[in-house]
């Protein structure tokens, strides 16, 4: 009798504990990344009966400075939506391919993020100092030629996210690169941000402090 309980554990019981109520789509019920030497889990949050209770929560804010964002802030740059950022996140940062950039001050960063972001705040893209912006854009696989011009063939992919629709934040990061010839082939907006993301009860981190590879 043992025999066959433990035969029903080892078998059956691991059928039950891979049961997800909460998908992420109908095909994909979490996916599994490797950050920085770690594994993650990003999934949903299985409690059907979870709700927002922090500052995400807020509907209303004083605009300005808390305005609604375009889809697009810089023509030619893609929007994209949580799938998609899953995407980026497995086929492009797990492979060194690409950058997710939390775009927010180090305070939020610190408090959550999303799995595999960097905080690399929007304020540091408003300097005007040509040497500041040619080493993040050296941090972002770009090359200097010799006659001091930048050359992005091998520049990594960027996603960058904020705090959500009324987050001017990673739009502004967006627009100042771009002024400075980062390509807007290469720039992906995730424009639901972070209240995007928990609102689908999306798996997030705190203070992971990632660094840019």
């Amino acid at each position: 009798m043992k025999k066959i309980f433990f035969l029903i554990v080892t078998i059956i019981f691991p059928l039950f504990a891979e049961f997800t109520q909460v998908k992420i789509t109908q095909d994909i019920p979490y996916i599994n990344v490797k950050i920085s030497g770690s594994n993650v889990k990003i999934h949903r949050i299985n409690d059907t009966a979870n709700m927002l209770t922090d500052d995400f929560t807020k509907t209303s804010r004083v605009c300005p400075p808390f305005c609604v964002q375009p889809i697009r802030p810089v023509e030619g740059v893609k929007n994209i939506e949580e799938l998609e950022l899953i995407d980026f996140i497995k086929n492009k940062v797990e492979k060194h391919k690409g950058i997710l950039i939390d775009a927010r001050t180090p305070k939020w960063y610190k408090a959550e993020t999303i799995p595999s972001a960097v905080n690399i705040p929007f304020t540091i893209t408003k300097s005007e100092d040509k040497k500041i912006i040619q080493k993040l854009f050296t941090l972002f696989g770009a090359k200097v030629k010799d006659n001091g011009e930048l050359d992005f063939s091998n520049a990594k992919d960027l996603a960058l996210f904020c705090n959500g629709i009324w987050c001017a934040q990673s739009p502004t990061f967006i627009k100042n690169i771009v002024k400075h010839g980062y390509p807007k082939e290469k720039i992906f907006y995730y424009r639901s941000g972070m209240q995007g993301w928990k609102l689908l009860g999306l798996t997030t981190v705190i203070s992971a402090n990632e660094e840019v590879k």
